[in-house]
């Protein structure tokens, strides 16, 4: 089955070494028909391990041992597969923020953010968090968030944003509990720091909640983009998100905010949005690329934690 590959490479790429509950967990399940031959009935974006893991955490299910995961999520399908299919991949991991930070400083100030695929819109607040790049700290406050930068000297000052907005089919509301509980079972077990990070950030959008608008990244994309301020440059963003969107749409999109004025900047694995040329990755783990309007720029880990400048 495909399923069992993709579960393999779950556990093999983007688990190993940063969830050891996860990757012995996908490696079972790429080798238990059963479950297999449940999940294969569900449609292909439902499939994806993070989103059946995060479901069973939902649900009270066990994830660190594999056969009480495969006993729980046996007999508990009819109400598994109830939530899988109502709920999506969101995971809203605001660590990102640390790589989209050095482009985002750099560009024309004020900026006016819209991030495509925004979840609860925890990215659209790179200018109220602080950072720490090695030894060097930027900003005051919580959530500090660390990324470990080589190839490149660390941003210098934090962006100005007079605008933030985000699209999606599916927006989280942060000021809910029921919301927030969801985004919760999206972290992986090991990851308390990511855990508190979230909660410090939910504190920040609560605050001042950002401009969600439910919509297709295709159809929808320029009528929000056009209620951006003038004066302001516009930032088009999207993080570990086109993985879900089929190629053709992923194509018209791209079409679509090339055209737009500003400039996208893009946070993708490489296979889901290809570029000419590029380097060989630092290691073996799953690295994303970061790219400014098409033009690759640096290797970055999914979470945030990491990312090698391209020289």
């Amino acid at each position: 089955m495909a399923t069992a590959g993709s579960y393999a490479e779950f556990g093999t790429r983007e688990a190993h070494g940063v969830s050891p509950t996860y990757e012995c967990l996908s490696l079972a399940v790429s080798r238990d028909d059963e479950l297999l031959t449940l999940v294969e009935t569900l449609p292909p974006d439902k499939r994806q391990p993070n989103l059946l893991f995060g479901v069973v955490r939902l649900l009270g299910g066990p994830v660190h041992d594999p056969a009480a995961f495969r006993d729980f999520t046996v007999a508990n399908w009819p109400a598994v597969e109830t939530e899988l299919h109502a709920r999506a991949t969101q995971t809203n991991e605001p660590g990102r923020c640390a790589v989209l930070l050095p482009v985002l400083a750099a560009l024309p100030q004020p900026l006016a953010l819209l991030e495509v695929g925004a979840s609860a819109g925890l990215c659209l607040y790179p200018d109220r968090y602080a950072y720490r790049y090695g030894d060097h700290l930027l900003g005051a406050g919580a959530p500090v968030l660390t990324c470990a930068v080589t190839g490149m000297a660390p941003p210098s000052r934090l962006p100005e944003v007079a605008w933030r907005a985000g699209l999606d089919l599916n927006p989280l509301d942060i000021t809910d509990p029921v919301d927030v509980d969801w985004l919760d079972a999206l972290i992986w077990p090991e990851h308390e720091h990511r855990r508190a990070r979230l909660r410090a950030a939910a504190a920040v959008a609560t605050a001042e909640p950002p401009l969600l608008v439910r919509g297709d990244l295709v159809d929808d994309l320029p009528a929000l983009a056009a209620r951006a301020p003038a004066g302001a440059t516009l930032v088009v963003f999207h993080t570990s998100v086109l993985y879900q969107v089929p190629a053709p749409r992923r194509e018209a999109f791209a079409e679509v905010v090339g055209g737009l004025p500003g400039h996208w900047m893009s946070n993708e694995a490489p296979e889901v949005l290809t570029h000419d040329a590029l380097p060989e990755p630092p290691g073996e783990a799953l690295y994303n690329v970061l790219a400014l309007d098409g033009q690759p720029l640096a290797w970055t880990r999914p979470h945030g934690q990491a990312m090698t400048w391209f020289g």
